[in-house]
């Protein structure tokens, strides 16, 4: 992978993706999940013919990937949204298991993204990172690690990435990085631990609302780093 890749979530208007067209930017996030940045499928799929119009290649030389947000979700729910949606990744939040994640990719052939909640401190992640990623060996195209609760514009203990970025590495996928990314803290996450990719929500925003100058500050500032 020649740079970390970039995530914005949490979109919810064309207007917003329309301006981000152009921009370096890997993966728009939709969330399904309860939420106050909750879309609906139908909502959802009008703003992915915007994200499928992206005018210029991203770094795969393709329109950033559509990610639908879930927790907890079971899979009649998952297949409704994918297909009213038309998905290309589904990223679990909640307590799913491997199970859960080989019926998704097997019934409805998009990646699996699985998270997992990281305390806000090194102590209170107890479990250690190989025990609780290896049981999604082969059924997971991504690991994502973000502060526990999720949404909370909190930043964990960065001490674990290492420890989770072998372990995904054993998995054979790339790690994503979340939890109160913003423009002051990006730069040195990306230069210490280079991770496969960075999740941000919270940090592109003002007053709740996507800031397309935070968004293409964000985007630079981690290409640059």
């Amino acid at each position: 992978m020649s740079r970390t890749r970039i995530k914005i979530c949490g979109l919810r208007d064309r207007e917003t993706i329309r301006s981000m067209h152009g921009l370096n930017v890997d993966a728009i996030g939709f969330v399904f999940a309860q939420s106050k940045r909750q879309v609906s499928p139908e909502l959802a799929s009008d703003l992915i013919e915007e994200v499928r119009a992206w005018p210029t290649a991203s770094s795969e030389g393709t329109a950033p990937l559509a990610v639908g947000v879930f927790v907890n979700a079971d899979l009649a729910e998952l297949t409704s949204v994918v297909q009213t949606a038309e998905l290309d990744v589904v990223q679990l939040h909640g307590s799913e298991t491997p199970e859960l994640c080989a019926a998704v990719k097997r019934a409805l052939d998009v990646q699996v993204w699985k998270v997992f909640p990281i305390g806000r401190s090194a102590e209170e992640d107890a479990a250690g990172a190989d025990a609780r990623l290896q049981p999604f060996q082969s059924v997971v195209d991504a690991v994502l690690i973000d502060t526990a609760g999720g949404g909370t514009g909190e930043v964990f203990d960065w001490n674990v990435i290492r420890d989770y970025e072998e372990a995904a590495a054993k998995l054979g996928v790339p790690l994503y990085v979340a939890g109160g990314l913003h423009l002051d803290n990006v730069q040195p996450l990306v230069q210490l631990y280079r991770p496969g990719g960075v999740d941000v929500s919270s940090g592109v925003e003002t007053e709740g609302v996507k800031d397309i100058e935070k968004i293409s500050t964000f985007v630079r500032r981690v290409l640059e780093a």
